[in-house]
């Protein structure tokens, strides 16, 4: 490919180099949260500040972890993990927010993903849509048993990624509403956890460079127990999510060693 840095080894567009991540990373949408994330490593320094992609590296059990934001949606999060993989990166944690679909998903709750609706197109350029988007089962596990040490009430299931915010929280005003309306119901019907703008994407492309990825949400809140008058906490605080990232990949790195 064309080397549009400048420099060999210099990725475009998070300017890292091999060296400077771990191989296991956690990957946050919002670029304000990587600090947030990096406070619980040790020795925390921030690598690379570019476009929507912040990254900092640490260690957490004397090995180097990293985490790196992605920004919003598909496209950005695929940049971010294909120039993490050059760098060394082989182990992915997406941790983010989410909206609930099931109506026993309440705000607050964290969901681990096993599994992701395709609706969105990134994922589309990697592989035909019949191949499924499912997240590594060891980083999967990982998660899970790091929300019931730390006792949070958590969600195992298929997610829905979409690439229009406004699509999923308006589908009545857009002109593809009839397409909307009817797929979300057929979401709900086949018991969907949440729905986020992400995962489907990483998933493929993991499966695609032969890396592992999982993902772990944080529920801000469920339109649907809105809609039918059930109570429907706003939750915006991240912390238990990112725990339990940061929890999962302790867990990975003590497996990673007895191998």
């Amino acid at each position: 490919m064309q080397n549009y840095s400048g420099e060999v080894g210099l990725q475009y567009h998070l300017q890292i180099r091999p060296g400077d991540v771990g191989r296991y990373v956690i990957l946050p949408g919002d670029p304000k949260r990587c600090e947030k994330i990096a406070k619980h490593f040790d020795n925390p320094v921030l690598v690379a500040d570019s476009r929507e992609y912040v990254t900092y590296t640490g260690y957490l059990d004397g090995e180097k972890v990293s985490v790196t934001s992605t920004g919003i949606g598909g496209p950005s999060a695929s940049i971010a993990m294909e120039e993490l993989v050059l760098c060394g990166a082989d182990t992915f944690i997406r941790i983010g927010t989410c909206g609930g679909i099931d109506l026993d998903v309440k705000g607050g709750d964290v969901v681990v993903a096993t599994g992701a609706i395709r609706m969105e197109g990134t994922s589309k350029e990697y592989a035909p849509i019949e191949f499924p988007a499912v997240a590594n089962l060891e980083v999967a596990n990982a998660l899970v048993s790091a929300c019931k040490k730390l006792g949070y009430t958590y969600h195992t299931g298929v997610v829905q990624c979409k690439d229009a915010f406004y699509g999923q929280h308006e589908p009545e005003r857009m002109p593809v509403s009839y397409e909307l309306m009817n797929k979300w119901e057929a979401w709900k019907r086949l018991g969907t956890k949440a729905s986020e703008m992400e995962s489907a994407a990483l998933f493929i492309v993991a499966s695609h460079l032969g890396v592992r990825c999982g993902s772990t949400f944080l529920v801000v809140g469920n339109q649907e127990r809105n809609a039918l008058g059930m109570e429907n906490p706003i939750v915006h605080e991240t912390e238990g999510a990112i725990t339990v990232a940061v929890e999962a990949i302790r867990k990975l790195i003590r497996e990673d060693k007895e191998k």
